[in-house]
């Protein structure tokens, strides 16, 4: 499989990454890894970090930290008192760095090789690069940081420190946007922390947001894209048209598909799952290959909840995609846009 540099930094990822939001609640122990303290999905606080602990167990177990590259993220703002003890938290340096020894803790390990922002703390739409906006941000003070935000420059301070104490080897963002991608930048060149290695956003058939401007950002400042939700949560498989719901499906079990569940979502998802079926690919294989061979991404972040959805996935970087390929999803996204942002 392909590798590719990570943003500016020494280390090479592979071109397809083994998400893993899904263990310790759709996987079992039993069944390159993307983490999150947050993991898995649904977030409750009876499961939350069990991800992590598998995937440490599972490096103890063979013996190979150093043949793996471990990402992991610390949350944003959040309201759930679960993460930190009974209190809310904030991207603040007492609150990361407890993020980062119990993940650390669960991991098994030393350090952390990607470690990101899950969200940014600013009071920003999910996913940070919405089609459009409701409710603007809030007006900055003298300073430049609305009351109760932690400026990004104190954040990335903590981030330097983690740094230096060999705890992660380098920093990325998660669901943000073009804003603060730049604000992280231009506090790391004063030298206030580490640069950016790597954004994490959304990036699939129905949710093309971050070409419009995350694209130039990031190739101009070398911050590598991983694209999460290929598969856009699985609707892009087909196992959802014309509003099916499989016994033991993300959706069926647990009803949290509302991003890829707007007006008009259902239409367009089919059409992208029947022009799959027309070169002659399952729905899941061509919007995996789409994600895997765009020269935007560096990383696709693949989901699987059974080996062979992890095989499919897999043969996604052994896809040809074609011009005409290309032109054929264009041609549907030039009519239909970004329904799922």
């Amino acid at each position: 499989m392909h590798k590719r540099r990570l943003g500016q930094t020494d280390l090479f990822v592979s071109q397809i990454c083994l998400g893993s939001m899904t263990w310790g609640q759709q996987n079992t122990e039993a069944d390159g890894h993307d983490t999150a303290e947050l993991y898995p999905i649904p977030p409750k606080a009876e499961t939350q970090g069990r991800t992590e602990t598998i995937i440490g167990n599972w490096m103890k177990e063979k013996r190979n930290r150093d043949q793996v590259i471990v990402a992991s993220k610390v949350v944003g703002r959040t309201a759930n008192t679960w993460f930190r003890g009974d209190r809310s938290s904030k991207l603040v340096r007492a609150d990361i760095f407890d993020a980062i020894d119990k993940s650390l803790a669960r991991l098994n390990t030393d350090y952390i090789d990607l470690y990101q922002i899950h969200w940014p703390e600013r009071d920003v739409p999910w996913g940070a690069n919405p089609n459009r906006i409701g409710t603007l941000p809030r007006r900055s003070d003298a300073a430049g940081v609305p009351e109760g935000e932690t400026p990004i420059a104190e954040t990335l301070a903590v981030f330097d420190e983690l740094v230096k104490a060999g705890k992660i080897r380098h920093f990325g963002l998660s669901n943000e946007n073009s804003w603060g991608v730049m604000r992280f930048i231009a506090e790391a060149d004063k030298g206030l922390g580490p640069r950016v290695a790597s954004l994490q956003n959304a990036y699939n058939f129905v949710n093309r947001t971050f070409e419009v401007n995350l694209a130039e950002v990031c190739e101009r400042e070398q911050v590598s894209l991983l694209a999460y939700s290929p598969l856009a949560q699985g609707y892009l498989t087909g196992k959802y048209d014309h509003g099916a719901r499989p016994q033991g499906s993300r959706s069926q079990l647990f009803n949290r598909g509302q991003r890829y569940e707007t007006p008009n979502a259902a239409e367009v998802q089919l059409e992208y799952n029947r022009l799959a079926r027309t070169f002659g690919m399952e729905p899941a294989l061509f919007a995996n290959a789409y994600v895997s061979n765009r020269p935007l991404v560096t990383s696709n972040i693949i989901g699987a909840t059974t080996i062979s959805q992890l095989e499919m996935a897999l043969s996604s970087a052994d896809v040809v995609w074609t011009e005409d390929m290309q032109k054929a999803v264009d041609a549907i996204h030039q009519r239909v846009g970004n329904p799922c942002p």
